[in-house]
């Protein structure tokens, strides 16, 4: 489980003195508790492996956007430290799709759902979200899914 791996590599982190990935593994954890929280309060279970990774997806595109604000506001070293934590949070997300490979999985998806129209649009991202939860950015995927409905 993610929930292990994170966890054993705090502890590694630790023994290696390692305070860049050690912040970056707690600011993980607390992040996954603070989810599970909320589940929990609406009624759901903990979260399953699938949900976490999209939780690590939503953390890393967060620090992108923080190191494109940095950059552009000159503070270089906020800048390398987000990118240190979106190399540590990478590395828990499975190996993401090439473009190819993307369009390759909507067009399967398009046709097992039998998607006809932009109105199926939601079903098919929710197929792709099934199957592919963490190898693909979704904002890319539903412009290629709008894409091939209405093409």
């Amino acid at each position: 489980m993610l929930r292990d791996d994170i966890n054993n590599a705090v502890k590694e982190a630790m023994k290696a003195k390692d305070e860049r990935k050690l912040s970056t593994l707690r600011m993980v954890n607390s992040t996954f508790k603070n989810a599970d929280i909320e589940a929990r309060g609406s009624g759901k279970p903990p979260l399953s492996d699938a949900d976490l990774l999209a939780v690590l997806q939503k953390m890393i595109k967060q620090r992108q956007e923080s190191v494109e604000l940095y950059d552009k506001g000159g503070r270089a070293e906020l800048a390398a430290q987000e990118r240190e934590e979106i190399a540590v949070i990478s590395a828990y997300l499975p190996k993401q799709m090439s473009d190819d490979d993307v369009k390759a999985a909507i067009s399967a998806v398009i046709a097992e759902t039998g998607a006809a129209g932009i109105k199926d649009m939601g079903k098919v991202i929710g197929a792709l979200k099934a199957k592919y939860a963490g190898q693909m950015d979704f904002g890319k995927a539903s412009g290629l899914v709008k894409a091939a409905l209405t093409g």
